[in-house]
């Protein structure tokens, strides 16, 4: 429970200092500051005991659309999050208000799927709620104000971190906080594929509701086996920059990744390039070429290429390597430029993702840069000498505004109810 609402009443708490300083990288003025609006909006509305939770947004390091052809990935929760303050109602409807948003309502009783919700954060709503009662798990009402930094359309998860947000709400408030990480990620990529509309993978949501840097294998996606790892390079850190274009608008563009791979595995008689031998792969190519386009065939080598690389990158974190780990994730972001083809959609000559990367190429102290997430707009990552990040930043503001470069760190929480 929380009725701390003072921003100087915050700062003197040792409980919110301490969570301040593992879940953020900002100053932890701007923190409290957050967290008094946030709990004065909710008390305007919203009157009985109070939660706090957190919800992170995620970074990819390597297996670029590969987790929905049952590949490996690496990725990792950072410090941009979506934050909901909530009260449980004995009402039958969720009631969640964001700032400049419409407010979503759905009722507890109304779980059926709604053409006229795709795309919509209710859809999101009433998805994860379906699925927690098809699964058996027990749902409830209630009211949340949130408000969240996780860069809406830019490739960091703002939708899978506010389907975890919700999971968790409902998790911790009616289920004892007894449902796994994976068991509410799972339930949240449903909430996204069949409600939502979004032929999204796993890992969004796997790699927000574990926390930390996870490597995870999708080659069996109802039990993907997870193994945490531990970051080693502490003199480097890692810088998001939204360099223009939006995702949402996008979906058949991702959707055309997963049916080109898919393509491919069709001919060898299965579902998911997975299951399909790398070297009778290679050994087609000369059949495939006269068979299929020459894109989904590129698509397929990324895939083939880019699991090699995460294993590769999982071995380098492990063994502190740094030229290793830095030289793979440039290749895996030259792989999806390349190959995978995801840096901008066909026929748009903005190319801001194109352009960024080109500008951050020949910034000092850059060690690795690639197209982040989805791709097609948004977002890349970079990782930088911490000894040339402060220029790097200010460089980087002063092209693409203050408002859109993200000095992040990973943070080893996935989805929480904040204890104040």
């Amino acid at each position: 429970m929380t009725t701390i609402n003072s921003k100087i009443l915050l700062e003197y708490n040792a409980k919110f200092m301490k969570i301040a300083a593992e879940l953020y990288s900002t100053p932890i003025s701007t923190v409290s500051s957050r967290f008094s609006k946030l709990i004065a909006a909710h008390s305007e509305w919203c009157l009985g005991e109070s939660y706090i939770f957190s919800s992170p947004g995620r970074i990819e390091i390597a297996g670029n659309h590969t987790d929905h052809n049952n590949g490996m990935v690496v990725a990792a929760a950072i410090s941009l999050d979506t934050l909901a303050a909530v009260t449980t109602s004995n009402e039958s409807k969720i009631i969640i208000k964001s700032s400049g948003f419409p407010d979503v309502v759905v009722d507890i009783h109304d779980l059926e799927y709604r053409e006229d919700e795709r795309g919509t954060a209710n859809a999101l709503v009433r998805g994860v709620l379906n699925s927690f009662v098809v699964k058996g798990y027990k749902i409830g009402a209630f009211s949340a104000t949130t408000v969240s930094d996780v860069i809406k359309g830019a490739g960091v998860s703002s939708s899978a971190a506010f389907e975890i947000l919700t999971t968790e709400i409902l998790n911790i408030l009616y289920n004892d906080g007894k449902i796994s990480p994976i068991e509410r990620a799972s339930i949240s990529q449903f909430a996204e594929n069949v409600f939502f509309g979004k032929p999204s993978g796993l890992m969004d949501q796997a790699a927000i509701a574990l926390g930390g840097i996870s490597f995870i294998d999708f080659e069996n996606p109802t039990a993907p086996i997870i193994k945490k790892l531990n970051w080693p390079f502490d003199d480097v850190s890692a810088v998001v920059i939204n360099c223009g274009g939006d995702h949402c608008d996008l979906t058949q563009n991702y959707a055309s990744i997963k049916s080109d791979m898919e393509s491919i595995a069709k001919y060898y008689g299965e579902t998911k390039l997975r299951r399909i031998r790398k070297a009778s792969f290679y050994r087609d190519i000369k059949v495939l070429k006269n068979k299929f386009s020459g894109r989904a065939i590129l698509r397929a080598i990324h895939y083939f290429e880019e699991n090699e690389r995460v294993e590769n990158i999982v071995s380098a974190i492990k063994e502190n390597n740094a030229t290793d780990f830095f030289n793979l994730v440039n290749a895996s972001g030259l792989s999806s430029y390349t190959k995978l083809q995801n840096i901008y959609p066909e026929g748009d000559p903005s190319e801001p993702v194109a352009l960024a990367l080109a500008i951050v190429a020949r910034a000092e102290g850059v060690l690795a840069s690639r197209i982040h997430g989805g791709g097609f707009a948004g977002t890349i990552l970079t990782f930088i000498d911490n000894n040339y990040k402060e220029d790097f930043i200010k460089h980087m503001c002063a092209i693409f505004g203050d408002a859109n470069v993200f000095d992040i760190k990973i943070r080893k929480q996935g989805a929480i109810k904040l204890d104040l």
